[in-house]
């Protein structure tokens, strides 16, 4: 029997502030469940950061039991050290789905702004008004911090991804890539 309801857990991985976001996924509807940042700004011990967010992250898997992640992937800036911890947070937040065997999907930030706004380049407040608007939350419901919006983008831009048919179309990156895909249509000039 195939299952009529879906749950996606979004997280927007941060070291002060962790986002997540949940939607219920109904046939082609989505709506907003909760969404909320786990607060780490005044954790001092970087250690005890990661610890806060396997407990956060696993306490909301187990209460909410969602059937997929979507992650951000880290954005890559100039600050290598920022990238490290960045890049622990989401390995975290990683590790507590995969220790419940929830499936994983991420996406970059250009993508799920791409996906909700349109465009690439879209400010956290545009993101975050775009969804109120689609998931037609109230405004008292938007968060004080954006990474929860952020969040819930990853999960609704997962949702996008999902209701996308497969046409089984395959793009190739160059005329290399085709080549190599399709040797049997090459006719061989020697």
């Amino acid at each position: 029997m195939e299952k009529t309801e879906r749950i996606i857990l979004g997280i927007d991985p941060g070291t002060n502030f962790m986002g997540y976001g949940l939607l219920r996924v109904r046939g082609s509807k989505a709506e907003m469940m909760t969404m909320g940042v786990i607060d780490l700004h005044k954790m001092s011990d970087p250690y005890l950061r990661l610890g806060k967010i396997f407990e956060r992250v696993t306490g909301i898997i187990d209460e909410y039991l969602p059937d997929e992640m979507a992650i951000e992937a880290p954005f890559f800036g100039k600050n290598v050290q920022s990238m490290l911890k960045l890049g622990r947070a989401q390995g975290v937040a990683i590790a507590a789905a995969i220790r419940h065997d929830v499936p994983i999907h991420e996406y970059a930030p250009m993508k799920i702004k791409m996906a909700i706004t349109g465009q690439g380049q879209a400010s956290k407040e545009q993101v975050a008004a775009m969804l109120q608007r689609i998931l037609r939350f109230s405004k008292d419901d938007l968060p004080k911090f954006m990474d929860a919006t952020d969040a819930l983008g990853a999960a609704y831009c997962h949702f996008l991804q999902l209701s996308k048919p497969d046409t089984g179309e395959r793009h190739y990156n160059s005329w290399k890539d085709y080549v190599r895909s399709h040797k049997e249509r090459i006719a061989n000039q020697g």
